[in-house]
């Protein structure tokens, strides 16, 4: 179920940013975020009939009751959750916006290590083989995607036409100054 999970998710980025390149109007800020409430929306409603359908809702007091922390401090866990959840997906939608599906993927990558590094530190978690399997591959990729976009800038020749848009002021007119 996790692996079909990621490879949903995988799918995701690339299909959004299909989605804003066939888009008949100009995207902007505004469109990005119907799109993202439209996506939450669509999620919500799944997950809720999937809850309904395991009667999920009737455990969630059970589970707040047994938290070690207290059930006030589930409810305040779960509500945070879901804000830090949405400021995530806004942010990969966002860098799919200004950039590429690819680097939201790679930014992803990155923070899945990190996020691993920085529980071990302040949640006192054990590093264990899973995580430096996890840790490993995750570097491996980004430093692989970065690896092989120097190789393909390197290989790049410039055009004369580059070359010369290159070398004209920010106008693009050559006007003499004498």
């Amino acid at each position: 179920m996790t692996i079909a999970a990621a490879a949903l998710y995988g799918f995701i980025l690339p299909l959004v940013e299909l989605t804003y390149k066939k888009a008949k109007q100009e995207i902007s800020y505004a469109l990005v975020m119907e799109i993202q409430l439209v996506m939450c929306l669509v999620a919500t409603a799944f997950c809720t009939v999937g809850m309904l359908v395991n009667n999920d809702f009737k455990v969630i007091g059970r589970e707040a009751r047994e938290f070690e922390l207290g059930e006030t401090k589930y409810y305040i866990v779960a509500i945070f959750s879901a804000i830090i959840w949405q400021c995530f997906f806004l942010g990969a939608i966002g860098v799919v916006f200004c950039a590429s599906s690819l680097l939201s993927g790679v930014v992803i990558s990155v923070l899945l290590p990190v996020t691993e590094i920085l529980a071990v530190f302040f949640f006192n978690e054990k590093f264990q083989a899973e995580k430096g399997v996890s840790l490993a591959l995750s570097l491996w990729g980004f430093l692989s995607y970065f690896y092989g976009d120097i190789k393909r800038i390197k290989t790049k020749k410039p055009t004369p036409e580059t070359e010369m848009t290159s070398s004209l002021p920010p106008n693009g007119t050559l006007e003499s100054s004498v």
